[in-house]
Order: C-alpha cells, then structure tokens, then sequence
C-alpha cells in the first residue's frame, strides 16, 4: 500500500471541518487542521490538530517541511489574508501543491441596499456619512478600532466568547451566539435592538446568510466590506473540488 499523503488543512471554516470529516474516511490521507487559536471552544475537525501561528513565513515553511506535509489546503476565512499570503510564500520555498478552498462571495439582489466599502476605515466612514446611529456590528472581533473612533452611534456586536471587555467600543452591546442563523431570529435581533444599519464583511456561504436576508426584508442598508485580492494561485469553491484536487496529487 502506497504511503498516506500528510495534509496541511489551514481551517477555522465550516468548509475546513468538513474537508476532514470527508479525508478521514480516505485510507489515502493523513489529516493535519491547522486552528489559528481565537475561540476558546472551538469544534475540533477529526484527525491531527495543532493551534497557534507558526512564526511567519520562515516558520510555516520549516513546519511544512519538518513534518514532511504533502500538499496545503487554506480553508480559512475569506478575509485571514496575512496567512494566506504566508501559505503561498511558504508552498513556493518548499515547492509543495497548495489550494485555496474559497467560498462563493454572496451576490447583492435588487431588493438589497448595500453600501459597498474596500476596509473597516471605509465601513466607519460609511457609517458617519449616512448618519446611521444604532448599528448591528458583524465584522468579528479583530478590526473594531476603527468603530472604537465613532463617539456617537450605538453597536449590536455579536462573539463566540465573552470577551474580557468592551473592546474598546463605547457605546455597545455585545450579545453571544455561535452559527448558523436563521433569518427570521436575525430579522426579530434587528427589530428589538432598532437596529437601522448593519456592518459586514462579504464571507459568503450559508452559516450566517440569515443576517443579508433579514436586512432584505426589513429594507436595512448592509455596509458590505469587499474581500481583499486572493493570493493563492490555485482556488476550489467546494469541498468535493478540493478533495478531488488532493486525490489527484496524491495519485501523481
């Protein structure tokens, strides 16, 4: 029996879990899931699972190599640029197959009012500019300080974790939740915090769609932050491409 190929799954996504789940039962593939360690519960994949960063380029690439990895799937989120860039650096200085397991953007309807914005800088200047005052915050927990700026609007944000603060927002409250959402919980969170404008990035898939189709049918303006340009040379929208992709690297 030929030896089983080591995968590197950079993961944190719905799609990364279920890209394990699917190789587990592949007698072809030794499963690696890469957690960058920001939720403190998070659900852990099947197979191997490291958590932490790996020191940069330098570092991924001594990693890859060190425990002799056979191809690199980035199956994080849409927007965790910095390590998808060091994925492709890393790959290229050991010369390792690597595929960006990328979900489909969402697509903006005629029954939509998105106010489309390039960063967190633009969504806070957005804000302000229109005059939006009560604010359902749904950017995740690492860019607010932009938001932290703006002294008079209120903010709905939602986290995984309680946090240890306010993060740093003076006017908000932080509810908890975990996906998926459904759009009829998300249209009655809207109705009771009043909410008249929502923040979000583009991350595409269905877990917190509800979100785009509640703000559609109470006609709430979305400011929709755009993903940054992807870095991978190679991109799978599916689970099924990108086990398709690593089973044929594993048979070349």
């Amino acid at each position: 029996m030929p030896a089983k190929t080591r995968v590197l799954i950079l993961g944190g996504t719905g799609e990364a879990t279920h890209l394990a789940e699917l190789l587990d039962k592949h007698d072809r593939f030794e499963i690696v899931s890469s957690l960058a360690g920001r939720t403190r519960d998070p659900a852990l994949p099947p197979g191997q699972v490291r958590s932490g960063g790996f020191g940069g380029i330098a570092g991924l690439a001594n990693y890859l190599r060190d425990d002799t990895i056979g191809a690199v799937v980035d199956a994080t989120h849409p927007y965790a640029a910095q390590i998808s860039d060091n994925a492709v650096h890393a790959c290229k200085a050991v010369n390792l197959p690597l595929l960006q397991l990328l979900r489909p953007e969402w697509r903006e309807t005629t029954d939509d009012r998105w106010i489309p914005v390039e960063n967190t800088e633009s969504a806070a200047a957005a804000i302000s500019d229109h005059g939006f005052q009560r604010i359902f915050l749904s950017t995740g927990r690492q860019d607010l300080a932009p938001f932290a700026a703006l002294r008079d609007p209120w903010f709905l944000l939602r986290t995984i974790d309680p946090p240890d603060n306010r993060l740093g927002l003076q006017n908000c409250e932080i509810v908890l939740g975990r996906g998926p959402f459904e759009a009829d919980a998300e249209a009655d969170l809207m109705r009771q915090y009043r909410i008249d404008a929502i923040v979000t990035k583009n991350s595409g898939g269905t877990a917190t769609y509800g979100k785009i189709e509640a703000a559609r049918r109470l006609k709430l303006p979305v400011i929709m932050i755009q993903r940054p340009p992807g870095a991978a040379l190679r991109s799978a929208s599916s689970v099924k491409e990108a086990a398709e992709w690593l089973e044929h690297h594993a048979r070349s």
